[in-house]
């Protein structure tokens, strides 16, 4: 879906995989975000000191990987959807500068709710090594056709 584009809550339908969004960690890059977040904690940004703490490389914070998910998440529901809440966000593993990190999404569930049509959205992190972050949820409010 373009970024002018619009999805409507009509539109959706459980099971509907979200466009995913790649984005390759360079060292770069970590060390940018931990400045843009101000997760100044070496293990982030440093190889040595990530590896002393048991890591094989520094590695993206969970700022860095919700900020994936945000992107992932709106990007599909359009300027006019609402982002309501973000629950279980779980890393069960490292992902690493040198990664390509996936973000991964489907409609789960959709209802209406106290004058809220609300969208229920399973999300992912996978790198080369599996799934890095899950499982987690997103819900999300969408309007309805004009």
């Amino acid at each position: 879906m373009a970024a002018t584009e619009q999805r409507y809550w009509e539109d959706v339908a459980e099971g509907d995989p979200l466009e995913e969004v790649s984005i390759p960690l360079s060292l770069h890059r970590l060390v940018v975000a931990a400045g843009g977040n101000r997760d100044f904690n070496a293990i982030h940004h440093n190889p040595k000191i990530a590896r002393q703490g048991g890591a094989q490389d520094a590695y993206a914070n969970n700022l860095f990987l919700q900020g994936m998910w945000e992107r992932c998440v709106r990007a599909y529901i359009g300027n006019a959807g609402v982002i309501v809440k973000l629950a279980s966000f779980r890393m069960s593993s490292f992902n690493l500068a040198g990664d390509t990190v996936v973000t991964k999404g489907k409609v789960l569930r959709k209802w209406t709710n106290e004058k809220k049509n609300l969208v229920e959205l399973e999300m992912r992190c996978e790198n080369d090594r599996g799934v890095s972050v899950a499982p987690g949820s997103v819900i999300v409010a969408l309007p309805k056709r004009p």
